[in-house]
């Protein structure tokens, strides 16, 4: 990362968004909570809902293959979703002081290239916070753990939580390049669903977790909407130095209509501009 001087508290924001983006897998269910920013307006978790059931009936002679293929290709034409991570076991930090960790991201992404989410995150093992991230064309802005105001990315940060959700680049490669895809069965997730299991490539997983997770293939579990065929749910669990974290991934509400725009109480930042 660029060693640009800022303030801590601009500091703190900017790693502190990086764990949403390289959080992804991929990624990304239900609404978040309202910016204090006014950036979004969406339920909180307190006010989410199990889904009712949508009587989607799965082909119990269908093949792992041929699901994985259909997913990709649906994966790939998906203009608007909302998502949502949690991730358990080891910490995942995402500063480079290892003092950062990411607990939970909730967003939404609607093509081209919106995207809003919140994190909550844990600093120094200790301190729970939440914080925003909005991305509008080519302007990202993060918001200030200290002041709730946003900020213009600074320069020297690759931090775009439209990336949080890539269906071209990131679903479709990830499923078309699944390593033996099986079929562990047929479960009821709000309606039947195919359970498929299968290995990730390092370089997919790579690319759907934006460069938090390197250099090791990964088994995936897959909920895949019969009708559809866009995944409704994925857990996964990497290993970092000898530790393992489990991931939980959501999706729904796709094709769904979201209101992001960028925020309304954006702090000028010396020096700070969109990189």
């Amino acid at each position: 990362m660029n060693q640009r001087k800022m303030d801590s508290a601009s500091v703190f924001a900017t790693v502190a968004v990086g764990a949403a983006v390289l959080a992804t897998i991929v990624m990304v269910a239900a609404a978040f909570g309202a910016f204090s920013s006014g950036g979004a307006d969406a339920s909180s978790p307190e006010d989410e809902q199990i889904a009712d059931d949508d009587g989607a009936a799965a082909d119990p002679n269908a093949r792992a293959a041929d699901i994985v293929t259909s997913a990709a290709s649906a994966m790939a034409g998906v203009k608007s979703v909302e998502f949502r991570i949690e991730r358990g076991g080891a910490p995942i930090f995402i500063d480079q002081f290892e003092r950062i960790a990411l607990n939970s991201l909730r967003g939404q992404f609607t093509v081209p290239g919106k995207a809003q989410a919140e994190l909550e995150v844990t600093v120094n093992d200790n301190l729970a916070t939440r914080l925003g991230a909005v991305a509008v064309d080519d302007e990202v802005w993060i918001s200030n753990p200290v002041t709730g105001d946003f900020e213009t990315l600074p320069a020297g940060y690759d931090i775009d939580p439209s990336k949080f959700f890539d269906p071209e680049n990131g679903w479709q490669p990830l499923l078309a390049n699944l390593q033996k895809p099986t079929m562990v069965g047929i479960e009821d997730r709000g309606g039947e669903r195919y359970h498929i299991t299968g290995t990730a490539p390092a370089a997919e997983v790579s690319d759907i977790t934006v460069g938090l997770v390197k250099g090791q293939d990964v088994s995936v579990d897959f909920w895949i909407h019969p009708d559809t065929y866009v995944v409704t749910a994925a857990d996964f669990t990497t290993t970092t130095d000898g530790a393992t974290s489990d991931w939980t991934l959501e999706l729904d509400h796709y094709g769904d209509t979201f209101q992001i725009e960028p925020p309304t109480n954006v702090r000028d930042t010396e020096g700070s501009s969109n990189g």
